[in-house]
């Protein structure tokens, strides 16, 4: 008799196992690993041998390589062409994920709206939520056009068969998760569902030379859920983020095939929907005097510089020392606590530090250090800082305050934004109206402060 063939799948990576563990070794993840059937082993296998057994191509030198001509079209938001590159690529598969409620399905509804002024057949699946209820936001969106075709369904075969009898131009597809094959034997939001409809969908991007937007949930950590190969198979990776109880939205690009990855768009939620931030002028800051413990800089987000408030909070312990931050690295903040016990004698050992970046924006731009410690010892000294002065530059584990990149365009911005005064690490290679104070060591700043 045949011994009975068991395999093992992790719901949260992919990762296969011929036993079952706890705990995945690939992702880290407990109690994911669930049991295949034996029709799900058989699809799999099958899969794999169909395709292997396709045509195999000769290798060609890449000097006889004719390069694509890639010619984008808007979007008509500027924000996401922004953050696309310049617009959308024809062909294309775009993944955006996001918290609930955050504005996935908004823009994407909004934007479907807009192509389908300017003639573009767009074609709307959803899965999640009926004609009806769809009718109703494209109504406060105004998004209502004849080429915008909506289709409630999480059945594949019949969205396939849509796609195919007309020819749209743009596909949106909300959520990859609800949808299921009929050809996959396991549950809709499956590994292997997954793996699968993201498949058939990028041989639909590529053979017709649509754009597919996919929408996908995330899990509890900030991911998208499901196997990381989706990630991999899509050609761009976006993330919304922001505090979902401001009206402000930011779409960060993780990956992109067809340009950069470290432009943000910025968007504001209001009753229209999700529009393209107008300005960013006091979007990140506060206008007014500053508080004790408020520090601004200015921040690199892809090409735009953003000035943002840094607050800090410096109040005695009572026992084991707490530090906290949102918006910031935490390791990077302990590193900053230390360097200013150690350069400067100050006791926070014995004090909570807490830290937050005001506007829900989330800074990975080391030049704001220096803003970070002029917070801390603001609110150390209980002593307020000029509101019309900006702390720019990045600070190593030696107390030196280095160069920050782009630093002409901060400066243009912070000049734009009738700001005086800003503190950096090196002279401007250009002239500004700004009042620049240089300073490379930590001890330099106290004694300006």
């Amino acid at each position: 008799m045949a011994k009975k063939k068991t395999l093992f799948e992790c719901q949260a990576c992919g990762f296969q196992s011929p036993r079952w563990m706890g705990k995945c070794t690939s992702c880290n993840e407990w109690e994911s690993m669930i049991e295949l059937t034996t029709e799900q082993i058989k699809f799999l296998q099958e899969t794999a041998s169909s395709s292997s057994a396709t045509g195999i191509l000769k290798a060609k030198p890449i000097t006889q390589i004719e390069e694509d001509n890639i010619i984008r079209f808007s979007s008509g938001s500027r924000e996401l062409n922004l953050v696309l590159g310049g617009g959308i690529v024809p062909g294309s598969l775009t993944l955006i994920g996001g918290s609930p409620g955050v504005g996935k399905s908004t823009l994407l509804l909004k934007i479907a709206g807009n192509l389908a002024r300017e003639n573009k057949k767009v074609l709307y699946v959803s899965g999640e939520e009926s004609a009806g209820q769809i009718k109703l936001r494209a109504n406060r969106l105004d998004a209502n056009h004849d080429n915008l075709y909506l289709l409630p369904e999480i059945n594949l075969s019949s969205v396939l068969s849509e796609i195919n009898n007309k020819q749209y131009e743009l596909i949106i597809i909300d959520s990859i998760q609800t949808l299921y094959s009929e050809e996959t034997p396991s549950a809709p939001g499956s590994v292997t569902q997954v793996r699968t409809i993201t498949f058939d969908l990028m041989r639909i991007a590529k053979s017709l030379h649509i754009p597919i937007f996919i929408i996908g949930h995330i899990t509890k950590d900030g991911s998208i859920a499901g196997p990381r190969v989706l990630e991999h198979m899509v050609d761009t990776v976006l993330y919304f983020e922001g505090d979902t109880n401001s009206d402000l939205r930011l779409l960060r690009g993780f990956k992109n095939r067809f340009g950069a990855t470290n432009e943000v768009g910025i968007f504001e939620m209001n009753k229209e929907g999700l529009n393209d931030a107008k300005s960013m002028a006091g979007k990140f800051f506060n206008k007014e005097k500053l508080q004790s413990g408020s520090a601004l800089t200015v921040i690199m987000e892809g090409s735009r510089p953003i000035i943002i408030e840094v607050q800090a909070l410096v109040s005695e312990s009572y026992g084991h020392a707490k530090r906290s931050s949102t918006g910031f690295d935490n390791n990077r903040l302990g590193m900053l606590l230390a360097l200013l016990e150690k350069k400067l004698d100050l006791p926070l050992g014995t004090y909570d530090v807490f830290i937050n970046i005001s506007g829900g924006i989330k800074v990975n731009d080391p030049s704001a250090d220096l803003a970070i410690i002029a917070a801390i010892l603001s609110s150390y000294r209980n002593r307020e800082l000029s509101s019309e002065s900006l702390f720019l530059g990045e600070v190593s584990l030696t107390g030196e305050i280095r160069e920050v990149s782009s630093l002409t365009q901060r400066l243009k911005e912070i000049e734009t934004q009738g700001f005086l005064k800003a503190v950096i690490p090196n002279k401007p290679s250009e002239k500004t109206k700004v009042k620049c104070f240089v300073a490379n060591e930590v001890s330099k700043v106290v004694e300006w402060m």
